[in-house]
């Protein structure tokens, strides 16, 4: 479940950073700062302080741009614990995430050996001070005064008897704890960063799937680190196990594709290269963002200015939609006119992406050919979510130029469908008649990709 980001507490919590980091820097490492952090350049003028500029950068920074600058300050500046924690907090409420409840934390906890962990004192430490606040003042909680890193060290690492982890759980607060910090903090307990040892991560990870597939949640493989396998937390019933390879989209006619490593599923188009595009990046844990696909383009088309290669980008991906499907068009251009402001953090829409190939026709193919070989459009979403939309004319139930039904067209549709979701895809159909007339279309398109994204657009598009 993903919440909508709070902007205003956002903009209060950079701004109380703000005031850590001016006391850091001269005046004349103000520009370089804020071109770090993503704000515009800070005003310079005799009579103002470090504070006043930077204060007065922030105020000029727009909305859509906050997240961005949160991240920035968290990617680049080391801060006191509590500062860290609230801001991420709030960067990552506006994100994807798993809600674990709390009589599955504290049951998990219960039956939690941190013996593999306690194995790798130094790196199970490095994370729990990473997300919770093991720090500088005095644990007056806790049956020692000192810090909470001593405590765990005395209690957990140096005498495992003398705290059971549930224990350890309610000291570090983990049972209250925001969803997105507790889904961390499992993913965590899950790496090769905190566990090199892949029998040992994969003990943790069966022993916690236990307890996270009632509830819905998975801890799931998905790729390597350095030779380890690497983990994320996801929400059972969606998505799938596996990442894309080649997502060969906005096509003018069929692929010509040859295989150049069979074994390593390289593929490269053998004729007209010009009117197939083909995304070869890794796909990340967010799914494929507008922001993912815009860098890719600028790379293979050696484009400086983004804004012109955004520009091209759409252009080049709306020429490939169907010149009678008005349908299609509006769906693709509300999308992008609806999310406008908010486009580099959103999903790229992806028209005509072919989901299976075949080098034979479908006719030469025969009863064995799989249907629905290309999609009208796919969206890559967090979690492997892999979500296909599709714009039904008459051509889908009918024949003889739309004169006759045809419920042999229509099963077959069907069952296509069917067979995309058994191998993890979700399929969401619109009728070309709902999309036909832009204004009327707006709500519609506005309405399911808010319930898809769980996501306000902004209200200014």
């Amino acid at each position: 479940m993903t919440e909508r980001m709070d902007l205003l507490r956002l903009r209060s919590l950079i701004e109380g950073v703000l005031v850590t980091l001016y006391q850091k820097y001269r005046h004349q490492d103000l520009p370089e700062l804020c071109e770090r952090l993503g704000l515009p350049s800070p005003p310079l003028n005799d009579d103002t302080t470090k504070h006043g500029r930077l204060t007065a950068s922030l105020r000029a920074c727009p909305d859509e741009q906050l997240p961005h600058v949160a991240q920035a300050v968290l990617d680049t500046e080391p801060l006191p614990f509590i500062e860290l924690r609230d801001l991420q907090d709030a960067v990552w409420s506006g994100r994807g995430h798993v809600e674990i409840p709390g009589r599955t934390r504290r049951e998990l906890a219960k039956e939690f050996d941190v013996t593999d962990h306690r194995g790798y004192p130094e790196r199970f430490l490095a994370l729990l001070g990473r997300l919770w606040d093991l720090g500088d003042e005095l644990n007056v909680w806790g049956p020692h005064l000192g810090t909470l890193r001593d405590d765990i060290q005395r209690h957990v690492i140096r005498f495992p008897d003398d705290w059971s982890t549930e224990y350890l759980f309610e000291q570090l607060r983990a049972f209250e704890a925001p969803h997105p910090r507790f889904g961390r903090f499992l993913e965590g307990l899950a790496s090769s960063a905190v566990l090199p040892d892949e029998q040992a991560q994969r003990r943790f990870v069966e022993f916690a799937n236990r307890h996270l597939q009632p509830v819905g949640a998975q801890l799931r493989q998905e790729g390597e680190v350095d030779g380890y396998p690497q983990f994320h937390l996801v929400q059972l019933g969606r998505g799938t196990a596996r990442r894309p390879r080649n997502l060969i989209f906005a096509t003018l006619g069929k692929p010509d594709i040859r295989f150049t490593s069979a074994l390593d599923n390289d593929i490269e188009i053998a004729e007209r290269k010009d009117e197939i595009l083909v995304y070869n990046r890794p796909v990340g844990k967010d799914g494929l963002l507008w922001s993912d696909l815009l860098s890719w383009w600028q790379e293979i088309r050696e484009a400086d200015d983004a804004e012109e290669a955004a520009q091209a980008l759409y252009s080049r991906m709306e020429d490939s939609l169907p010149r009678r499907s008005e349908g299609q068009k509006n769906l693709f251009w509300l999308y992008h006119h609806i999310y406008k402001s908010q486009l580099r953090d959103v999903p790229a829409l992806l028209p005509e992406i072919w989901v299976h190939w075949d080098p034979k026709t479908i006719r030469e193919r025969g009863e064995l050919a799989q249907q629905n070989l290309r999609m009208d459009f796919l969206m890559l979403l967090s979690g492997n979510r892999r979500v296909v939309l599709e714009v039904d004319g008459m051509q889908h139930y009918t024949r003889d130029g739309g004169s006759k039904p045809d419920s042999a067209k229509y099963a077959a549709t069907m069952a296509g469908d069917r067979d995309l979701k058994f191998r993890g895809y979700e399929v969401f159909r619109f009728g070309h008649d709902e999309l036909r007339d832009r204004d009327r279309a707006r709500p519609v398109v506005a309405d399911f990709f808010r319930a898809l994204l769980n996501r306000l657009p902004d209200s200014s598009s």
